[in-house]
């Protein structure tokens, strides 16, 4: 996992060092003028020019450029209080060092022409904890940030202005961050591999979603279960027949229109997860019965679409969800389910956000988003950055939904489960072609994804 670190938790972990700052900052400048010779393709007869600021961002610049005026290089300095207006010559780089992380005021940046951008930590003018903009920025060609990642390279327009970013060890110790960014590697470490006696009731799944007119909602939540390794998927419509021509190898199993709560509850007993809402429509029965199951399943449960509008309706807050529903339920909000949800909208800290709607509620909350986040009621937090804009599509997040319930069949913990599932849905998206990718391709895409994680070699 890839660490990533508050602009506050970045301030403890310097002070913290047990070097001095200024060794510290003489190797941040040796990172960016190693990044700055690599755009550059080397050093003789280029021009470099550094935009430094007051603090310890435009220290890191100096040195920088103190190291590429070694190597042979033509370095001007420019002090970031006064470059604001200014047409700068033209040069082969332009490092931008003029403010870091903690910088929340407006900057006028210079017109640089259109020389390459290599921002140092994050391009001056983003806000390091959210991605938020005031005024104008530098768009970054490259960003080297230093230790861990900062959220505001994750978030809102930072994630679009940072380019490629590069994380420089610089001997800081990040061992106790609560916030990491998802890789291959950490879901081939959590996969539980069969073992050799398996069968398919040991993963089993049940999917309660669909209704009239939104049979695809059950289907592609079915399919996402089991391309993600299900052994047996149970779909149920309650009030409609039974049909799995969509997903052959799923189970058809009828529920009455009403009351069928309880039915499943007590025939819960063989399955290991569940899946409740995509599809299955809003109304009063409907909603009622998906509050009563999600609060006596003993199953784990992922709940998605409709199951979440359900338990918007029981009361306002996500401190209403507390005891209705389990600690092991996964909720999967987007930005407006969430605010149907707590009340409150997401707003530019979305890490803050997903904490506060997972301890109030004390289960697992997924938002999704560009960057997806994953957290659940001891605060940890993990990132998902592997999807694209080709998950934008009808019907994928009930893809998702049934991707998360197989994961939890299959052992795996509700966070790992569903930041697991969300890195994995990315990964197969990614297989798919840029246009006309649709959630059907993306379930179809999953064992090819998944084969390529759990080929790698294990840490």
């Amino acid at each position: 996992m890839i660490p990533v670190v508050t602009p506050a938790e970045m301030r403890a972990i310097d002070a913290a060092a047990p070097e001095p700052v200024a060794v510290l900052i003489e190797r941040a400048g040796a990172a960016v003028a190693r990044a700055a010779l690599a755009m550059m393709g080397g050093a003789y007869g280029r021009r470099v020019i550094v935009i430094a600021g007051p603090g310890n961002n435009g220290a890191d610049g100096r040195a920088a450029g103190a190291r590429l005026e070694r190597r042979g290089v033509r370095v001007q300095l420019v002090d970031a209080d006064v470059a604001g207006g200014r047409s700068l010559p033209s040069c082969d780089l332009v490092i931008d060092a003029a403010y870091g992380t903690g910088f929340r005021d407006e900057w006028h940046p210079p017109d640089i022409g259109a020389a390459p951008v290599l921002a140092v930590d994050i391009p001056s003018g983003v806000d390091g904890m959210t991605g938020e903009v005031t005024g104008k920025v530098l768009a970054a060609d490259r960003t080297v940030t230093f230790a861990a990642l900062k959220p505001g390279l994750l978030f809102g327009r930072g994630a679009e202005l940072s380019g490629d970013v590069e994380i420089a060890d610089i001997g800081l110790d990040v061992s106790a961050v609560v916030t990491q960014v998802m890789e291959d590697s950490d879901v081939a470490a959590w996969f539980p591999r069969r073992p050799r006696a398996a069968h398919k009731w040991m993963t089993a799944v049940w999917v309660v979603a669909g209704s009239p007119g939104m049979a695809g909602a059950a289907a592609l939540a079915t399919r996402g279960a089991q391309r993600a390794g299900a052994g047996y998927v149970r779909q149920s419509s309650p009030g409609v027949e039974p049909t799995t021509a969509s997903a052959p190898e799923a189970v058809g199993f009828a529920l009455p229109a009403l009351g069928w709560a309880d039915e499943v509850i007590a025939n819960a007993d063989r399955f290991s997860s569940m899946v409740v809402g995509p599809g299955m429509g809003r109304e009063p029965t409907t909603m009622r019965e998906i509050c009563r199951l999600v609060a006596g399943c003993p199953l784990p449960t992922v709940v998605d679409g409709d199951g979440l509008v359900a338990l918007c309706r029981e009361g306002s807050g996500a401190e209403s969800l507390a005891g209705r529903v389990q600690p092991a339920t996964v909720l999967t909000p987007h930005d407006g389910e969430y605010l149907r949800l707590t009340g409150a909208p997401v707003g530019p800290d979305r890490l803050a956000a997903a904490r506060g709607a997972a301890r109030a509620a004390g289960c697992t909350i997924l938002l999704k988003g560009p960057t997806t986040i994953v957290t659940d009621r001891t605060g940890e937090a993990l990132l998902v950055t592997s999807g694209d804009a080709r998950l934008a599509t009808a019907g994928s997040g009930d893809v998702l939904s049934g991707v998360i319930a197989a994961l939890l069949a299959r052992g795996m913990r509700p966070l790992e489960a569903a930041a697991s599932a969300a890195h994995l849905h990315g990964r197969a998206a990614g297989l798919g072609s840029p246009q006309g990718l649709v959630a059907g391709d993306v379930a179809e895409y999953l064992p090819a994804a998944l084969h390529v994680m759990l080929a790698k070699p294990r840490d």
